[in-house]
């Protein structure tokens, strides 16, 4: 059977969805549908454009949305519109990239004040060398006729769309460190490599990305000649990331991937000789996975179990489907009986798949054919407070999952970034025409909560690009959606956040309780320092019974210091100093008792350096808590929480949380200061207690919680006072991830760097990182109680 999908119009699945709890006060009758004509352009190319970049040195004329049709593509299917992509890309406006150009070429580093969308309308563009990206770009097609990105048969070039470019005769250097190469989106593109010739290698993306990076509603097309050199997706290295809503079809690989963790969700490969090829990383996470028609589902190279041979440390897969595969997942090494990379299987439905799992060169691990294996693991596996581990090979007893998190196949619920292409622009309200400013200095409280009063629920608001300075709370009614243009920036500051003794939410997400649709996407939060009293999201509202996943955030991001406009860099805030003025919040996210929360690649991050300096140097900002979630579920997150001083995860009396893949970082200055200070413990909030042996921030604290499942995580301590010789002995951090005697919790594939315990019970170390190493990396496979 020949597989061969387009596009899925997925913003159609919830397009009936209710709304409403409540309208604005200009609403005559709730948003329900789109209203958009069959013939009509997506929204976002004929909305108004008047979005800035705040803190550029010219805010007034800089270019923020870029329709390369506007630079002379056209887009025909004829003439070659590489020139003119590329002049949208790289914006050469100026040579001098500090006055005005794109951050890229690798002269620059990063740089938050050179934003760019670029977009392509309907059509079918033919390109003869490689579209390399700047820094800070979304490349976004017409969601409603997603265009085509069509090389020519003489294409020169890396790959179709090349995140981080090689530079010539540069010895493998590159334009962007891959650990920070932040801020890149593709969305709603075809890239079509079936004009080069089959023998010749080809790539349609080479996404070599880091955290708040994103591939939504992208199809490649290649070859389906046997023996062809055509691949979907190049990946070598980073530290991801999301990327969900793919089809590859035909090609050598569909994809072939090397990072340091990443969550894959909704992949489907077809035709291809080998859908997903694993080159190296700490930890994968696909969830929904179909594979049609190609020789070998997963291809993974195991062995490494030292930093001087580093494969594939872990593979989990969740929720697959499988059909007229001979082998579905291949390992290049025999385990051998022990740890040598960690695979856990959960939910894999085979039809006509002879071989479920092999090691390259014939050997069977586990007969296949037409099947579900439940729960299935290779490595090593703990339960309770016994530090005792079990190499496993076969199948285990499968996690109990809430139904809550399952939807009607039972599988976890996945929802797709809203992209709402079924909507007419007059079914937009921008916050620039209602009077907001976005200039960074002027305060925009006020505006911004009265086109909330007045539209919520019968308007889709929309907040230009731009960063928008508020000084007090700003309250999100259930029925709300906002979405924004380039990562749109509220940025909150002055005396209402000043107070870690009396906190307050800078975005409060429906009122206690309540509950209704609420959609945030492509949206930007961050602080003026100091604000140390600041909650950035207070997260209140619940998803209406019926509508999973209907409460949620998207490509949705919470950056503090390290970037222009903020008070929060190098100048203010050097790396090794303390200083009272570099407290940058109070607490990411707080999901309370009564909420329900879907956020998909969300990155939460304290900066550990400066975007905005030439060179990237350290700092030493401090924020109090990562996510403090409270929730009686249901939760599905996929994120990332960084450099906060007591945690990064705490679940305190939470239920039904499905997260995957979870990573985390300690602050680099700790334990100078030691947790958790500057900030205080309080109470109120639940905190953990500190003292001399436990000094470090949590990775992932759990208490008093049921029915949580972790499915891939990886914890990490990279310093010790921004030293590193800790990493040699594990010694960087005592423990990292503790769960109290009371909680239920199964976790998965979790991988630590720099920890002594990787696991530790009430504060009690019960894993050593001494029994697990796979890599750079330690991995234990499952651990459950």
């Amino acid at each position: 059977m020949f597989y061969h999908l387009k596009f899925v119009h997925f913003s159609a699945i919830f397009a009936s969805s209710t709304l409403v709890s409540g309208l604005g006060t200009s609403c005559l009758a709730p948003l329900t549908g789109g209203t958009a004509a069959s013939g009509d352009p997506y929204w976002l190319e004929t909305i108004q454009h008047q979005g800035t970049s705040a803190f550029n040195p010219n805010p007034s004329s800089y270019e923020v949305f870029r329709n390369v049709k506007d630079f002379g593509a056209k887009g025909d299917g004829v003439t070659d519109d590489t020139a003119a992509i590329k002049h949208v890309i790289l914006l050469v406006l100026d040579l001098a990239m500090y006055s005005g150009g794109r951050c890229g070429g690798g002269s620059c580093e990063s740089s938050t004040i050179t934003p760019a969308i670029v977009y392509f309308p309907a059509g079918t563009y033919l390109v003869s060398s490689a579209i390399q990206t700047y820094y800070y770009t979304q490349i976004i097609g017409d969601a409603r006729n997603p265009p085509t990105l069509r090389a020519s048969s003489s294409f020169n070039g890396f790959a179709v769309i090349d995140s981080d470019p090689y530079i010539p005769d540069g010895w493998g250097a590159q334009w962007f460190t891959n650990q920070n190469n932040f801020y890149r989106s593709v969305r709603n593109l075809i890239i079509d490599l079936r004009p080069i010739p089959a023998a010749n290698a080809a790539i349609g993306l080479h996404w070599q990305v880091a955290q708040a990076t994103s591939l939504i509603n992208v199809v490649v097309e290649m070859s389906i000649e046997p023996d062809n050199n055509h691949q979907g997706m190049f990946m070598e290295n980073g530290s991801g990331g999301f990327m969900g809503d793919l089809v590859f079809n035909g090609g050598k690989y569909g994809i072939q991937v090397g990072n340091q963790q990443f969550t894959v969700r909704n992949l489907t490969v077809n035709n291809a000789a080998i859908a997903v090829s694993g080159i190296w990383n700490w930890g994968f996470t696909f969830q929904g996975v179909t594979i049609n028609n190609c020789q070998v589902g997963f291809d993974i190279t195991t062995g490494g179990t030292s930093i001087s041979h580093q494969t594939v440390g872990s593979e989990a897969i969740i929720d697959a489907v499988v059909t007229n595969t001979p082998i579905f997942l291949r390992t290049s090494e025999a385990s051998n009986g022990q740890l040598a990379g960690s695979i856990v299987l959960n939910n894999i439905k085979l039809n006509n798949v002879p071989t479920a799992i092999g090691v390259l060169g014939g050997i069977t691990v586990l007969s296949g054919g037409s099947t579900t294996i439940d729960s299935w693991v290779q490595g090593n596996v703990y339960s309770g407070t016994s530090g005792s581990k079990t190499f496993t090979q076969g199948n285990t007893v499968p996690v109990q999952k809430p139904s809550s998190l399952l939807d009607s196949a039972g599988r976890i619920v996945g929802k797709s970034h809203p992209q709402y292409a079924d909507y007419a622009t007059s079914q937009f309200i921008s916050v620039k025409n209602e009077g907001a400013k976005g200039d960074g200095h002027t305060d925009d409280t006020a505006a911004i909560q009265n086109v909330i009063n007045e539209y919520a629920g019968c308007k889709i608001i929309f907040f230009d690009a731009g960063t928008y300075y508020v000084t007090n709370t700003i309250t999100i009614p259930a029925g709300t959606q906002i979405v924004g243009e380039a990562w749109s920036v509220v940025m909150a500051g002055g005396t209402a956040f000043s107070d870690e003794n009396n906190p307050r939410p800078v975005i409060k997400a429906g009122a206690a309780n309540s509950e209704g649709v609420l959609e945030i996407s492509d949206m930007l939060f961050t602080t003026s320092g100091p604000a140390s009293g600041a909650i950035m999201i207070e997260w209140n509202v619940h998803d209406p019974s019926g509508q999973q996943a209907a409460a949620g955030m998207w490509d949705s991001h919470i950056r503090l210091g390290g970037a222009a406009g903020t008070n929060l860099q190098r100048a203010q805030c050097p790396s090794g100093s303390i200083n009272a003025a570099c407290e940058a919040a109070f607490l990411g996210i707080h999901l309370t008792p009564g909420s329900s929360a879907y956020f998909e690649g969300t990155w939460v991050w304290t900066a550990d350096h400066d975007l905005d300096t030439p060179g990237s140097p350290q700092t030493s900002i401090f924020t109090g808590r990562g996510i403090l979630s409270e929730s009686q579920g249901p939760v599905w997150f996929i994120g990332t929480s960084e450099h906060f001083a007591l945690y990064q995860y705490s679940l305190v009396g939470a239920l039904d949380h499905y997260i995957g893949f979870a990573q985390t970082e300690t602050p680099y200055y700790q334990p100078v200061p030691g947790a958790p200070a500057p900030f205080s413990t309080d109470a109120s909030y639940h905190d953990p207690t500190f003292s001399g042996s436990i000094d470090m921030a949590w990775g992932m604290y759990i208490q008093s919680s049921s029915d949580i499942i972790i499915f891939g995580a990886g914890f990490y301590n990279f310093f010790r006072d921004y030293i590193q010789d800790c990493l040699d002995t594990n010694a960087c951090q005592a423990q990292i991830f503790d769960i109290d005697s009371e909680s239920s919790v199964t976790a998965y594939s979790v991988s630590t760097v720099g920890i002594t315990y990787q696991l530790s019970v009430s504060g009690n170390g019960v894993i050593p990182s001494s029994e697990n190493a796979n890599g750079f990396q330690e991995t234990f496979t499952a651990w459950s109680k």
